[in-house]
């Protein structure tokens, strides 16, 4: 089973001009899922302000749950609280790749007067007090109170072993071979925020226990992702996908290889069908040819689109991500999305993030004989204005009867239906059966040269897929579906060895 890591970030904005909307697109279809889970993490960041926000798709018994992640610092109650979760499915849908489609209107039609178009800009290519430790384990509760649902501890350790030890000890079902995944950090001074669930503070949707995202936000001096620790929990290729909001900045990774994601590449009729399935199949093949490689799928200003899949987000929703807790106003973010699929082996280190310059890529109108006018690749640019966009185009085919007729004005389809939006997304609302195989080279209608792929070319031979480990033993039937700590949907998938089946036995609880 592939897991999903979905994980957002919240910074920047961008100088320069104005790009100027076509206002006649048709973005078409239903929304596609691309993903079997999905969860997701926001973070913000300004200076040496960290802003971290995670979702949960934990699918058991809330006395089950809990999460453990790595954080640079003590927090304390005022740095922790909860989130509505539809902010997360926004911002993923937003910055998700997108289908476009333009249909040419009647060449003997009179032009609209409203009809304008801006040329794309491009540039020059992208090169509480704290309690006694443990006797036996070194281990410190540093602070813990109660916010929403969660009962959250914040813990420091002196050696991984006893880290380990205090967590066993209090009765969290911890994967084996825990202790040297937790040693670098503990080594390095960090501390360990601990949720739990109150089973009396949730809330129940039938028999489903929803549990609330949680926030925290914090200072470092490094801008970094804590993401090792979920290597326990692998069950081989998953989905890192992380939103980076950061005012003026778009940010990429300083310790992996950077690429963008081809775009403006026009696609056949049958993509519309399946667009989940090209999506997939495209990051596959960029995958294969650019191992342990980050991939930029999305730059651009937080409070505006084009196309839009969703809305832009507001100052609300900015301020629910973390600009609350940011000096300075609630505009002026933009919004990065980086996507990197993994196997155990390709995520050696956490993830680093570093601010970058400004690209675009992914605009422009077709010309009149249908050419799109940016190339594939991400270009430099004075404003941050790229996004993966795939193109259907619907060239006039009735009757010319005029002296004249005027090719190359795209629009939306002959009848005006209103706009809807295919995005390949991975937020929580994500199908939990992945998007099916499909045929690449049968689905472009042009090159694409980043990936030496031709209309028409077959596809390689799929590489057998890795079957997932047996269950942990000990591992209990009740959550997530009876699966191990392995295969638990959520959080586990990227940050916490210590995403749980097993929490506090009823009645008996362990503070230090």
């Amino acid at each position: 089973m592939r897991q999903t890591i979905i994980l957002a970030a919240a910074f920047a904005t961008f100088g320069g001009g104005t790009a100027h909307a076509f206002c006649g697109f048709y973005v078409s279809g239903a929304d596609a899922s691309l993903y079997n889970d999905a969860t997701m993490v926001v973070m913000m960041r300004e200076g040496t302000t960290t802003v971290l926000s995670m979702q949960n798709n934990y699918q058991g018994p809330p006395e089950a749950f809990a999460m453990v992640v790595p954080v640079p610092v003590v927090l304390e109650e005022e740095n922790v609280k909860t989130l509505p979760a539809s902010i997360f499915e926004r911002v993923d849908k937003l910055a998700a790749p997108r289908l476009v489609e333009y249909w040419e209107a009647d060449p003997c039609a009179p032009t609209p007067p409203m009809m304008r178009f801006a040329q794309a800009v491009t540039g020059g290519a992208i090169t509480e007090t704290a309690s006694a430790p443990e006797e036996d384990t070194g281990v410190t509760i540093e602070a813990q109170f109660e916010v929403g649902e969660y009962d959250i501890v914040i813990l420091s350790a002196r050696v991984s072993g006893g880290l380990d030890t205090w967590l066993r000890q209090n009765e969290y079902n911890i994967p084996d071979g825990a202790e040297p995944v937790l040693r670098p950090y503990v080594e390095a001074g960090t501390k360990f925020f601990v949720a739990k669930v109150d089973p009396s503070r949730v809330t129940f949707e039938g028999n489903r226990a929803v549990l609330s995202p949680l926030r925290v936000h914090y200072d470092s001096d490094t801008f970094s992702l804590p993401v090792r620790l979920g290597l326990l929990n692998s069950q081989g290729v998953q989905d890192l996908i992380v939103h980076v909001l950061a005012r003026g900045q778009r940010y990429e990774v300083a310790n992996y290889e950077n690429a963008t994601i081809p775009t403006n590449i026009r696609v056949r009729d049958a993509v519309r069908d399946s667009f989940g399935g090209f999506y997939r199949a495209l990051f596959d093949r960029i995958r294969e040819r650019n191992p342990n490689t980050v991939v930029t799928e999305y730059a651009w200003d937080a409070t505006s689109c084009d196309p839009c899949p969703e809305p832009a987000l507001d100052a609300s929703e900015l301020s629910t991500l973390g600009a609350d807790v940011l000096a300075g106003d609630m505009y002026s973010f933009v919004l990065t999305r980086l996507h990197y699929r993994y196997e155990k082996e390709d995520l050696d280190h956490d993830l680093v993030f570093r601010a970058a310059p400004p690209i675009v890529g992914g605009r422009g109108i077709p010309g009149p004989q249908g050419q799109l006018e940016e190339q594939e690749a991400a270009v430099l640019g004075s404003m941050n204005n790229f996004q993966g966009r795939y193109v259907i185009l619907h060239k006039w085919d009735g009757p010319m009867d005029c002296q004249e007729p005027q090719r190359g004005r795209w629009g939306g389809p002959p009848g005006g239906e209103q706009n809807q939006t295919q995005a390949a997304a991975g937020g929580p609302s994500a199908s939990p059966t992945p998007a099916a195989r499909v045929s690449l080279g049968a689905l472009v209608a042009e090159p694409i040269e980043s990936i030496a792929l031709r209309p028409g070319d077959p596809d390689p031979e799929p590489a057998p897929e890795a079957q997932p480990p047996p269950p942990a033993a000990g591992a209990g039937e009740g959550g997530c579906a009876g699966c191990s700590v392995g295969g638990a949907s959520g959080l586990g998938g990227v940050f916490a060895v210590l995403l749980v089946l097993a929490a506090l036995r009823p009645g008996r609880r362990r503070r230090g």
